[in-house]
Order: C-alpha cells, then structure tokens, then sequence
C-alpha cells in the first residue's frame, strides 16, 4: 500500500491574519513612506534656510568690502562693483552720488583699502534678511606726506534675494 503525503488543511481560522496583515502592513509602509518624504521636505527646507543665511552674510560682507575699496586708479571698477551688489533704494543712491565719488577719488588720487571685520545675521524673512556688517578702511593719498587715516564703519545692512541673488538694498550706517 502507497502512503501518500497530505497537506495539512488550512481552516479559514488561519487564513485570516493573512487578510489582516496585508492591508494592515499596507498601511504602516504607505505610513513610512510619508513620513520619509516629510522628513526629506523638511531637511531640505532647514538646507535652503542655513544656505540663504551664509548668502546674505556673504553678499552684504563684500558689498562692504568693495564700499571701503576705492581707488583712483580703479574707480570705475570700484563702482561698477558696488552697483553690481546692490539693488532698490541703496543702488540709485549709488547711482545719484557715483560721479562725485569717481571725481573726488581721482582729484585727491585716494587709495583706500577696506576689510571687513565681522558680519552677524539679524533676522531672515523670506527673501529679506537684516545684517550687521562691521569693517575698516586705511585711507592714503598718492603723494602725500600725511600718514594713512583709518576708517571704522558700522552698518546695519538689509539684503534682499532678488533672481536667486542676495544684493544690498538698504545701507545705513550706525553710530
């Protein structure tokens, strides 16, 4: 006589964690999923605000820079500069005052070299952000017997993010 092999019959009982835990694992990977991506948006959005932050603070510390870095024998570039830097409000006072500042560097043959010495972020709100910018310059005239002046500058600085580029749109110097 053969003995045959028989499979163990399942009852219904033991099918039903199986329909269980399709939908219910389902719903946990659709869950991680989610909160994959959240987590990801979220990161990318922490990214893009420490990015804007070190812009801001880079593009109002060189706007400073080429403030304090003027001279006759570059002027036009000096002030081609600080425009390219700035935007609004800040670059036409700029542009109102650019032909005094080349004729009064070229008259009295100024060389003066800024440095910035410290920037700090105030506040950032969308595409606008407040900055401190501290700087000095050594002032020399070309030809002259006086000794260097040194310049000390505060400004309170506000950028703004304008076709993906962080410009200078307010300069006030403070007290």
């Amino acid at each position: 006589m053969a003995v045959q092999a028989t499979r163990p019959r399942r009852s219904r009982r033991s099918r039903r964690p199986l329909r269980i835990a399709g939908p219910v694992l389902g719903v946990l990977i659709a869950g991680l999923i989610a909160a994959a991506f959240w987590v990801g948006a979220t990161l990318r959005d922490a990214q893009t605000a420490a990015d804007d932050r070190q812009a801001a603070l880079r593009a109002a510390g060189a706007h400073a820079v080429y403030l304090l870095s003027v001279g006759y024998r570059s002027v036009d570039d000096d002030i081609g500069r600080i425009l390219g830097t700035s935007t609004g409000a800040a670059r036409a006072e700029y542009v109102r005052t650019a032909e005094e500042l080349k004729r009064s560097t070229v008259k009295d043959k100024i060389l003066q070299t800024g440095a910035l010495r410290a920037s700090g972020l105030v506040s950032l709100r969308g595409s606008t952000a407040q900055v401190m910018v501290v700087g000095d310059a050594v002032v020399r005239r070309e030809g002259s017997k006086d000794a260097p002046q040194e310049r000390f500058y505060r400004w309170n600085m506000e950028v703004t993010k304008v076709g993906g580029a962080w410009l200078v749109s307010r300069a006030e110097l403070v007290l």
